[in-house]
């Protein structure tokens, strides 16, 4: 890959979001992978929205994970300023961060994604048509914060109660049994699929976040035509809602091997071992090379080239 001049980077992370520890360790990573790459970089750990870039900034790498980071507010103040930044818009970064639009988006764009409904407030019986083994998510939420597992009925109000901790919406999802996949989406394309394989128990906050708690197989042993669908189906969802650059799809792969979209992370994890950079290393980009093509994406859209 060529390699670009040094340039004025700020690295935007940290955050006031359930997930600013994530954050962090994300921005650690990017700004020491882009200082090896000789780029001159600023560290923003972002407390609010009163924030200043450092001057002479001239492209922001965005490590922010949850809400205003990953939601499209920190993207529209970017605009308005007029500074390029790398992944997705403000749009499809806001629709992508609500599990609800784009569940929405996938429904109309035809992409398979588990059967949901929206709940508001605490209840004691079940939604009419509904029964265990169901999914409660925050629907704006991110890294698993509020993730719940329900599998018998007097689990269900204990369960609704502590997901609307998290927020005023949660979305009631049907449980697909099977495996856990993710597929990166880079540049327009797909990159190896990645199974994730919690020792006990489900992929939660715990197991996300727990050394040693869960295995990665990179690439996912799968048959090559799974493999196909399984990218086809996340990169749909990608552009379902208008994503660019990257992001990562994360997948179920249920009975017959139908693999279902659950939700889209416009700015994943960002340390040597996510899952992103970990699938980008089976197709040849290591850590550095990956965020300077990311760094190249932004810089192509600020030279009006193809978003």
């Amino acid at each position: 890959m060529k390699r670009i001049a040094p340039l004025e980077v700020t690295v935007m992370y940290g955050g006031n979001s359930a997930e600013r520890q994530v954050s962090l360790a994300s921005g650690a990573a990017v700004a020491e992978a882009l200082a090896s790459l000789g780029h001159r970089v600023h560290r923003l750990d972002v407390n609010g929205d009163h924030w200043r870039l450092p001057p002479g900034t001239e492209v922001v790498f965005l490590a922010l994970h949850g809400t205003y980071g990953e939601d499209g507010t920190v993207q529209r103040q970017l605009d308005d300023l007029g500074v390029p930044y790398t992944g997705c818009g403000a749009e499809a970064s806001r629709l992508a961060f609500d599990k609800v639009l784009t569940k929405e988006r996938c429904l109309q764009a035809a992409v398979p994604t588990p059967r949901f409904t929206v709940l508001h407030r605490p209840q004691e019986d079940w939604p009419a048509g509904w029964a265990p083994p169901v999914v409660l998510k925050p629907a704006r939420q991110g890294s698993s914060v509020g993730l719940e597992f329900v599998d018998r009925d007097g689990d269900f109000a204990p369960a609704l109660a502590r997901a609307l901790q998290h927020g005023s919406e949660v979305v009631l999802e049907e449980r697909i049994r099977g495996r856990e996949l993710t597929v990166g989406v880079l540049d327009g394309e797909a990159l190896p699929v990645v199974e994730i394989r919690p020792r006990g128990g489900a992929y939660d906050f715990y197991h996300k976040y727990t050394k040693g708690a869960t295995d990665y197989l990179v690439p996912a042993p799968l048959t090559t035509e799974v493999t196909r669908r399984v990218q086809e189906v996340g990169l749909a969802a990608f552009r379902a809602v208008g994503a660019r650059d990257y992001a990562r799809v994360d997948v179920m792969l249920g009975a017959g091997d139908q693999p279902w979209v659950l939700e889209i992370n416009t700015l994943p994890g960002m340390t040597a071992t996510s899952l992103l950079p970990q699938a980008a290393a089976q197709s040849g980009y290591d850590f550095p090379t990956l965020c300077q093509k990311m760094l190249e994406l932004a810089l192509r859209r600020s030279k009006g080239g193809t978003t």
